[in-house]
C-alpha cells in the first residue's frame, strides 16, 4: 500500500484538540509551508486558503488512487512554494485506505458533492525538499481574520 503525506495546519497539529484523535500511527513528521494563507474563523478554527494554480489535484473518494496520484507527481519537478507562506506539519501515513476517509469525514469533505473543505494535493516544502502532499482547503474567500503571519494558533 503506497503511503501518503498530509499537509496539516490547524486542529492536527501536535498539541491541538484534534491530534490525538486522527493522526496516531503517523511514520514521520516534520515542520513544513505551503504557499496560502491562513484565516482564524468565526468559529475558532482556522481555513486555509492556497492558490488555485498550486493545486495538482483534488481529492477523490478512492484514497488508494489518490496515494498513488500523489506518488505519481512525487516523481516531477514540482515549484517550491512561494510567498506568502503557511507554516504547519507534513505527516507521512502508511495508512491511505483508512486515513483519508477518516480525516475527509473530519474535515466535511465530500468528494462530488458540497463540502466545507476540499482535500487538494499541493507542493509543500520541508527540510529543503518540495514534496506533494494532501491538505484541506476552503473554497472561496473565509469569513474570518487573516493570519499575516502564516501560522495557526495566532
Amino acid at each position: 500500500m503506497p503511503d501518503v503525506y498530509l499537509f496539516l495546519y490547524g486542529t492536527l497539529k501536535r498539541g491541538q484538540p484534534s491530534h490525538e484523535a486522527f493522526c496516531q500511527g503517523y511514520l514521520s513528521v516534520a515542520e513544513a509551508a505551503v504557499r496560502g494563507e491562513i484565516f482564524t474563523l468565526p468559529d475558532g478554527y482556522p481555513a486555509l486558503v492556497v492558490p488555485e494554480e498550486d493545486m495538482l489535484a483534488t481529492g477523490t473518494a478512492d484514497p488508494l488512487a489518490d496515494a498513488a496520484l500523489q506518488e505519481r507527481a512525487e516523481h516531477r519537478e514540482l515549484p517550491e512554494p512561494q510567498r506568502p507562506l503557511v507554516r504547519g506539519e507534513l505527516y507521512l501515513f502508511g495508512d491511505p485506505e483508512a486515513r483519508l476517509p477518516a480525516l475527509d469525514a473530519f474535515e466535511g469533505f465530500r468528494p462530488g458533492g458540497e463540502s466545507l473543505y476540499l482535500r487538494v494535493l499541493v507542493p509543500a516544502l520541508a527540510a529543503g525538499t518540495v514534496v506533494p502532499a494532501w491538505t484541506y482547503t476552503m473554497p472561496g474567500e473565509p469569513e474570518g481574520t487573516p493570519l499575516p503571519g502564516g501560522v495557526w494558533p495566532p
